[in-house]
């Protein structure tokens, strides 16, 4: 059902893939969006390794939310930063997934969600919580099955 890579001595073990989902914090999601266009845009997430689940936060209502409720499959790219190393060459790493979207509805898991989700990247407990207490209820926490994952390292020379 999903390709393999093509220049597969590029792949990366299951490991790197995971360390890279759950050290990144920016990626761009991509949905079937209206008319047969694609739409991806930047997104906030945090990986669940235990579940293999990637969770993120949207709006409750918007094109996002319409095109993900009209068709939950999803790709989410994520990429490193990358180093230049001893000569101009460039060094990264990145990772496309595919899955299935869908939104965290019973209350007490989407707090949970939103809490591990918030702790990546606010500077403390406390804060999530203040967070939390003031916009919870207008949040929604999606998440994404992983259904194929791959990792490619990159050395341009």
């Amino acid at each position: 059902m999903f390709r393999e890579m093509r220049r597969f001595k590029q792949s990366l073990p299951k490991e790197e893939i995971e360390e890279i989902l759950e050290k990144e914090k920016r990626g761009v999601l991509a949905v079937n969006g209206d008319d047969g266009y694609p739409y991806a845009i930047p997104i906030d997430f945090w990986y669940d390794p235990t579940e293999n689940k990637v969770f993120f936060h949207s709006a409750t209502a918007g094109y996002k939310t319409d095109a993900m409720n009209r068709c939950d499959k999803v790709c989410l790219t994520v990429c490193e930063q990358g180093v230049q190393k001893e000569d101009w060459s460039y060094h990264a790493r990145s990772v496309v997934l595919f899955g299935r979207a869908k939104p965290v509805e019973e209350e007490a898991r989407k707090r949970e969600k939103a809490k591990r989700f918030a702790l990546k990247y606010y500077p403390s407990e406390e804060e999530v919580e203040e967070e939390l207490e003031k916009d919870f209820r207008r949040v929604a926490i999606w998440e994404i099955s992983v259904e194929h994952a791959t990792g490619k390292r990159v050395h341009e020379k």
